[in-house]
């Protein structure tokens, strides 16, 4: 059984069709570029959402009470029905129009914000971040989904980097300025601006946002704008393939391998999002406002590192590359670089260390090049649930992570002190023995990632 991508060198492109003047395809790029804009935008607050938890975690676990453990498994549980409704979704996507999926994602993420300003506790903490884990689940997914339908294939690259950029640059904007609300009002306003900036963004999508004219067939004529023609079909490409079994799909080799990495990349968030600011305050001994600056170093990385590879990806593939030269091999290679630096953190101190640990963080940042390297793999049709379910199982990486890191705490003796109190030399030694046996997992991990992805992933065949 084969699963056959038609990108490749010398291979024939979608092409517009003799009717799409360029004054019309001037038009589609434009409005493509508002859409990749405000889908740039819609990550940065999805990944804003996560980064929220590890910034209170503090003030967070001393005011409810909270053991390591404990907390771990709240930051886990944004991840619980991550999978689930990922998967459902992307079903849905082949029957509704990606773009009331995005709006209503987006209204979720921004109403499950105000419990936590209002005054919740423990439990509705827990509850509101399965909840927004759950409606953030197919956010990736969907916005390449939504991106791709303004794009021909061999556009693609470049917005799709973009937009997971934009899951990168959620923090690095987020940390800075949500530092300066938890310094200012509170650790609870940091929930409350992240719902309001949600709710400014669902107003812009309804004005701005839309599907493009590459869709399949039966969503063409209700979402494509009146100035933009239809595609000719007469030329092959990738969003002509067949539909394959469901089956045949999910296993083959490429989308194993594509899962295999991608859920390297959601166990290293879990610990980002859930543990790396407490660990920068604790073990490195930073105040909170330079851990707001510190936190986002591997997140900016993780965006300079996606904006490049996109870049080299992208002129490789209009030369004539395969998906696994200028997507597959090149997310293997930032795997690999982060797997290193992770066992480099536990034999440093200090400058040095941090160093490290923001390097492996950014290098491991790259799960959308896996999704998009599927997305190669299966026609148009299939792309919105295949890429959805992809996303979905490979969160099972960041559900184990944060308890995991939290356990390690609580196994080498950690407790939290109380509010307002400085951790004893004992408990600063007892986090640094617990994460740093939990950075020697991680980098073995995606060492043994790397190569998979660098020499197993064959997208035109299993």
């Amino acid at each position: 059984m084969a699963l056959k991508t038609k990108i490749g060198a010398g291979e024939r492109e979608l092409t517009s069709s003799p009717a799409l003047t360029q004054d019309d395809n001037r038009k589609r790029l434009r409005r493509a570029w508002v859409v990749v804009f405000l889908l740039v935008l819609f990550q940065i607050i999805a990944f804003a959402d996560k980064a929220v938890l590890g910034l209170v975690s503090t003030d967070a676990m001393a005011e409810l009470g909270l053991t390591p453990t404990q907390f771990g498994m709240i930051g886990s549980s944004f991840f619980l029905l991550y999978s689930i409704v990922s998967i459902v979704t992307g079903v849905i996507a082949s029957r509704v129009s990606v773009h009331w999926i995005v709006l209503t994602l987006g209204i979720i993420w921004a109403v499950m914000q105000f419990p936590m300003l209002l005054g919740g506790g423990a439990a509705i903490l827990l509850a509101t971040r399965i909840i927004l884990g759950g409606a953030e689940g197919p956010a990736t997914a969907m916005s390449l989904t939504s991106a791709h339908t303004w794009f021909l294939p061999k556009e693609r690259a470049l917005p799709s980097s973009l937009i997971a950029a934009g899951s990168t640059m959620g923090p690095i904007i987020a940390a800075p300025v949500l530092t300066l609300v938890i310094t200012a009002w509170g650790w609870r306003w940091a929930f409350g601006v992240l719902g309001i900036a949600g709710l400014v963004w669902c107003i812009s999508w309804l004005l701005f946002g839309g599907s493009g004219p590459f869709l399949n067939k039966k969503d063409r004529k209700a979402d494509t704008p009146q100035s933009v023609s239809t595609v000719s079909s007469e030329k092959v490409s990738v969003d002509d393939q067949p539909s394959f079994p469901i089956w045949q799909v999910l296993l083959s080799l490429s989308f194993l391998v594509a899962l295999i990495g991608a859920a390297s990349n959601f166990f290293v968030q879990g610990f980002l999002t859930t543990w790396l600011p407490q660990y920068l305050e604790t073990v490195i001994g930073l105040p909170l406002p330079q851990v707001g600056a510190v936190t986002t170093f591997p997140w900016i990385i993780g965006a300079v590192v996606l904006l490049m590879l996109g870049a080299i990806g992208d002129r490789m593939m209009r030369r004539g590359a395969t998906a696994r030269a200028s997507i597959a091999a090149l997310f293997g290679l930032s795997t690999l670089v982060a797997g290193i630096s992770f066992l480099l953190v536990t034999v440093t101190s200090g400058t040095v260390s941090v160093a490290f640990l923001a390097l492996a963080g950014g290098c491991s940042l790259v799960f959308p090049m896996s999704a998009t390297a599927v997305s190669y793999c299966v026609g148009v049709k299939q792309r919105p649930i295949i890429m959805a379910t992809l996303g979905g199982l490979a969160a099972t990486g960041a559900i184990i992570s944060p308890t995991l890191v939290g356990g390690l705490m609580t196994k080498a003796g950690y407790v939290a002190p109380a509010k307002g109190v400085s951790p004893s030399p004992e408990m600063v030694t007892a986090m640094t023995d617990g994460v740093h046996n939990a950075f020697i997992i991680t980098g073995l991990f995606l060492i043994v990632v790397a190569s998979c992805a660098s020499f197993s992933f064959v997208p035109n065949r299993q």
